[in-house]
């Protein structure tokens, strides 16, 4: 388990949604899946671009985490545009934590959408925090924070001792409901 001297992570209530945002979801221009795709998603990281560097999503790292979506424990969130899936997340659920692994977007937008159905996901199920792992300028644009090892060593064990329900909030849920469920902050 790599533990850095200073983690990054979303406190769900800390979430900003920007009016443009809202406005991208209001637009329904995305339809929005849970662990309909997991595959598709984790593949979308893997082949995503990063800025000239390589993926750590091997395909040994791949088979992992699909067993860990067999047995529950990992989710995806998926967006799509038509037929195509042109975004998307994907991380582990373990207690009140999410751990977001990583995302990818094919399309402008569709990542920032699933952070946010991700997040009123999270919100409504009876999580307490969304660990980033790093802290990027997409990410603090939403509420991300950084804290020292310490108090997120406190923060995860608080949340492993509690149980939560990632399937609480149904697929459907329309965008009007998941920017009132997030309870986003302009």
């Amino acid at each position: 388990w790599w533990s850095p001297p200073v983690r990054a992570m979303l406190p769900l209530e800390a979430l900003r949604v920007s009016k443009s945002m809202r406005n991208v979801l209001n637009q329904k221009r995305f339809r929005v899946t849970m662990d309909q795709d997991f595959e598709g998603v984790i593949r979308g990281c893997q082949r995503a671009p990063r800025d000239g560097e390589g993926t750590w999503i091997s395909d040994e790292v791949v088979e992992a985490y699909l067993k860990l979506h067999e047995l529950g424990s990992a989710h995806s969130v998926e967006v799509w545009q038509g037929d195509a899936l042109v975004g998307g997340l994907y991380g582990v659920s373990i207690g009140r934590m999410f751990f977001g692994e990583s995302m990818f977007s094919f399309e402008t937008d569709a990542s920032k959408v699933a952070l946010v159905y991700l997040i009123a996901r999270l919100k409504h199920g009876g999580y307490t925090m969304l660990d980033t792992q790093f802290t990027t300028e997409h990410l603090s644009r939403f509420g991300a924070i950084e804290v020292p090892r310490g108090r997120y060593h406190t923060y995860l064990q608080d949340a492993l001792e509690q149980p939560a329900d990632f399937y609480s909030l149904p697929i459907s849920t329309s965008s009007a409901s998941i920017l009132q469920l997030s309870g986003h902050k302009s």
